[in-house]
């Protein structure tokens, strides 16, 4: 998927977007993963464009919020980079949510245990999968289990097992025990600086929204408008109130950045909101052009002229959201 940022003009017509100037590719590949899922519609191809934007601001933000955290990969990046002090994550998904919490627990040595002695087939994980979890760590587990061999890392009702997978390895294919054990202990260093609420993104916006030194990366599924919506298909929990989200993050008191379907229902909510945003466009391996947008409640937005580039194919195999 080839990504490029359009710029916006003036804040006076906040809906319409000018051509890109000045794009200079960031190679995907160079984005280290931290985070333990794989995620559709995952934001990694992001990271460079959202770090360039925090270095390039004067006001550094003691804390980043991000209610639909999902994989984690934005708030995860600025962590490492240091241009937060700590992060506070949130997700509606329980699976998704007993996986963080486990890792920011005592339960992460046991959970990085499970996974390196698992033995991955297509009969030990159907048998894995259909088990009903008794604990808080069986959740994790399975979840990220689930996560780790389904087609494309989808985790909602009605998602299928890898098949062949990369080089006729099936469910084995996305499955990297070492790995994930790296990450989880990597992860584990940086728990002091982590915090996670398993619950209604609602309420962790409101409950930061009047602090000046948190700045919010919002990535809600995408359900908005009449367009493709994909967010019905890819989470199990999708039902959102836009309409509300916008309300109520325009009168945040923080830096706002948020990621969105590219439709006119989208565009109007942000320019009756008074945000700011930028087309982003992306390419596939088709040559099929498509656009997000990134929304925001400044004008002084910036990346350097930066633009992040993959083919769809790379970004499908390590989007880990």
């Amino acid at each position: 998927m080839n990504v490029q940022v359009e710029d916006t003009p003036a804040a006076t017509t906040p809906h319409r977007a000018q051509p890109a100037v000045n794009s200079r590719p960031v190679n995907i590949s160079s984005v280290r993963h931290i985070s333990p899922f794989r995620y559709p519609g995952g934001k990694t191809w992001l990271v460079p464009t959202i770090v360039a934007w925090l270095k390039n601001r004067s006001i550094r933000p003691s804390s980043l919020v991000d209610p639909f955290t999902g994989g984690g990969s934005i708030p995860l990046s600025l962590l490492r980079e240091d241009l937060t002090d700590r992060i506070i994550l949130g997700d509606i998904d329980p699976g998704v949510g007993a996986v963080w919490e486990c890792i920011l627990s005592s339960e992460n040595s046991e959970l990085r245990r499970q996974i390196r002695n698992f033995t991955v087939s297509r009969e030990t994980v159907v048998s894995t999968l259909e088990e009903k979890p008794e604990s808080r760590l069986g959740l994790a587990f399975q979840t990220l289990l689930r996560n780790r061999t389904s087609r494309g890392g989808i985790l909602a009702p009605g998602s299928n097992l890898l098949m062949s997978g990369e080089k006729g390895r099936g469910v084995a294919s996305r499955w990297y025990p070492v790995t994930l054990d790296n990450r989880l202990s990597l992860l584990d260093t940086l728990r002091p600086r982590i915090e996670f609420t398993q619950g209604d993104a609602f309420s962790l916006i409101e409950k930061h929204m009047n602090s000046p030194d948190a700045a919010f990366f919002i990535d809600p599924p995408y359900t908005a408008g009449e367009g493709k919506r994909a967010g019905r298909r890819l989470y199990k929990y999708n039902d959102i109130d836009h309409d509300k989200l916008f309300s109520t993050l325009k009168k945040a008191a923080g830096l706002v950045l948020m990621t969105y379907d590219d439709c006119p229902e989208v565009i109007e909510l942000a320019g009756s909101s008074g945000f700011q945003f930028e087309r982003v466009s992306m390419r596939n391996t088709h040559h099929v052009k498509s656009f997000e947008l990134l929304i925001s409640n400044f004008a002084e937005y910036s990346t350097n002229g930066q633009s992040t580039e993959s083919t769809e194919a790379h970004q499908n195999a390590n989007s880990e959201k």
